[in-house]
């Protein structure tokens, strides 16, 4: 069996600028009738959770079917918008060089992730960073509110070792989801988080960003 690499999405892998949050605002009008004043945070913290809080930011209390329904419209609206988040958003530098590389050296590779299994599956095939990625042993933001939930589920689902696998992510959420269940965590400062911040967090390794291809399957290869 392929070794394993967790590969957290936005900041990561992509960037929205904007359009993500649009986004999520027209589905929160969408399902709770109430425009979005603000939101909550957002770095590291999962879909269901986010919209949680923010809906008491907007002193609203909200169901599990409430999220569902969020979650289609949610879905809905990035495959609606599809061309403005190619236009508007990108994939970020040394991304798809990184996934075909982590491919070539027999990595098997997927998402851990806050963004809905639909809404991660857009952002991907937006950018083409998606033919890499085995969608069935990830895990997604409907599946649990914490991140560290999220990363025994991959683990579960990829019938793999935590031994097996590292984690790439941008947020100190990232590294703690996968020392939870020990996870070597590579951090990359493609996000809101300084390489200090990310190194103060304990990540195993933190790159600049993922521009340096053969480094980064050096350092995957030498975790796993």
């Amino acid at each position: 069996m392929p070794r394993l690499l967790l590969w957290d999405i936005d900041h990561t892998l992509i960037e929205s600028r904007g359009v993500g949050r649009a986004l999520s605002a027209a589905a929160f009008e969408q399902v709770t009738g109430i425009p979005m004043r603000e939101q909550a945070a957002i770095d590291g913290i999962t879909e269901p959770v986010i919209f949680r809080e923010t809906a008491k930011l907007h002193g609203l209390e909200t169901t599990q079917a409430d999220f569902e329904r969020f979650a289609q419209v949610l879905s809905e609206e990035h495959v609606a918008n599809a061309r403005e988040l190619r236009e508007r958003g990108a994939a970020l530098p040394g991304a798809a060089a990184a996934l075909e590389a982590l491919h070539v050296a027999d990595v098997r590779q997927t998402v851990v992730t806050g963004n809905v299994r639909a809404v991660a599956e857009t952002k991907l095939h937006v950018f083409g960073l998606d033919s890499r990625i085995d969608w069935d042993t990830g895990a997604y933001g409907e599946n649990a509110d914490l991140r560290p939930d999220l990363v025994a589920l991959a683990l579960r689902r990829a019938a793999t070792p935590a031994t097996d696998a590292v984690l790439i992510g941008d947020t100190p959420a990232d590294v703690e989801g996968g020392h939870a269940h020990g996870v070597r965590v590579i951090a990359v400062a493609t996000g809101r988080s300084s390489t200090e911040a990310l190194r103060a967090a304990n990540a195993d390794t933190v790159l600049e960003d993922l521009t340096d291809t053969e480094r980064l399957v050096k350092l995957v290869s030498a975790y796993v």
